[in-house]
């Protein structure tokens, strides 16, 4: 049977229809990094909540250092120690000052710190040698925050910072859409698993760990099913089970073979599809439905297609999944470095190393370029696309690519 072949952005365009953001859930802070935002956060409380000291020092009232310079400095006397976590309970007079931590609370009557290498301590004073502007090393209420701010929009990703800034709120928990729960299943009788010695005929089974490996990358912990045999009745049990998660993805058994199972169990199983069959390679018989909300690929066999067809399709679908906006890499045009022949109607997409010089990006090819040949992913930070035609590329013609790690060596 002839497979009816679509292009990557028809192909990625309904598979990101299926594609709806998860309910929302509470989730702990510390769990929340790289999960996308589902409710506005307006502040209760203003940040920082008090005026406090900008570093260690003196606080002082700023007029009490008017005629301060270095030949006559006003002395001031040191009433009492204020560190951070205590609140004092006095207001500074005049020519008096307090010694400060940094992020102490400024006491009443003060307007102004001064660190504490720019001044000397003589027993109970402190000697000032020049003026002193108010409001000088003074972190102000609210100057982050105010309470009443809305600081976070519904749709935000949480990195780091935003983490760091929910925390400062006093916020345990956020809203958020929840992960994806994914099963991984891999199909083919001469797999076996990486502990094992090779039989005759038999290869040890890298999909399942490099698909794994892509979804942990995204925060993701996949359920992995193991290897089934190319056997009917094995592929009906396992997809089965696989069919209870949000996304099922499977590897193998999606070409024309006499023993390629995987689309005519997920028809007997319900799955409706959506595609079968995309104009590029490697990953041509690409297979993508649906069952209820569960998401299902099944992708081909070779390693090498099944880390591409994971990048183009699958990695966009989860990061929609998780409420993300934006669901595909940055994409540039680049110079590639050497001629690449593609002479058929499919798009051939290659790994590359991309780096930039002079402010212009340059690709060059990784090595051989087969769907086998899963080393040439290995020193990859983009996939460039050839487009099919009767010649490919030449060296110093441009061409597209998805940037996909920012290490950014000349190779």
């Amino acid at each position: 049977m002839a497979i009816k072949l679509i292009s990557i952005e028809e192909a990625r365009a309904r598979v990101l229809a299926e594609a709806l953001p998860l309910p929302v859930e509470s989730c702990p802070l510390p769990d929340a990094l790289g999960m996308v935002l589902a409710e506005d956060v307006v502040s209760s409380q203003s940040v920082p909540v008090f005026d406090n000291a900008g570093m260690d020092g003196y606080a002082v009232r700023a007029q009490d250092t008017i005629d301060a310079d270095s030949d006559s400095p006003c002395r001031l006397t040191v009433v009492e120690t204020i560190p951070a976590g205590q609140v004092s309970t006095r207001i500074l007079g005049k020519d008096e000052a307090a010694r400060i931590m940094t992020g102490a609370p400024i006491p009443s009557g003060a307007d102004a710190v001064i660190q504490s290498e720019a001044v000397e301590e003589e027993q109970d004073e402190v000697l000032v040698f020049e003026p002193v502007k108010p409001g000088k090393n003074i972190r102000r209420a609210g100057e982050d925050v105010m309470a009443g701010d809305r600081v976070l929009a519904t749709g935000s990703l949480l990195g780091p910072a935003e983490i760091g800034l929910l925390a400062s709120l006093g916020r345990p928990t956020v809203q958020v859409h929840r992960l994806p729960r994914v099963a991984i299943l891999s199909t083919g009788s001469e797999l076996v698993e990486v502990d094992r010695p090779l039989g005759p005929g038999q290869i040890h089974n890298s999909n399942t760990y490099s698909l794994q490996a892509q979804c942990r990358q995204m925060g993701i912990q996949p359920v992995v099913m193991g290897i089934v045999p190319d056997d009917y009745e094995s592929t009906r049990r396992l997809m089965q089970q696989g069919l209870e998660y949000d996304v099922l993805i499977t590897s193998g058994g999606v070409s024309v073979g006499r023993f390629d199972f995987v689309k005519d169990v997920q028809e007997e199983l319900g799955v409706v599809r959506r595609l079968w069959g995309v104009a590029m390679k490697p990953g041509k018989p690409l297979a993508f439905g649906v069952r209820d909300r569960t998401l299902v690929f099944g992708l081909p066999g070779n390693p090498v297609s099944v880390m591409v067809s994971f990048e183009l399709f699958v990695r966009p679908a989860l990061l929609r999944l998780m409420g993300y906006r934006k669901t595909t890499r940055p994409s540039y045009r680049a110079i590639i470095s050497e001629d690449v022949v593609n002479s058929d109607g499919r798009v051939f997409v290659v790994r590359v190393r991309a780096w930039r010089e002079d402010g212009v990006w340059h690709v060059s090819l990784t090595g051989a370029q087969g769907s086998g040949i899963l080393r040439s992913m290995v020193g990859a930070n983009g996939l460039a696309f050839v487009p099919g035609g009767p010649r490919g590329v030449r060296a110093g013609e441009e061409v597209e690519f998805l940037l996909l790690r920012e290490d950014l060596e000349e190779p």
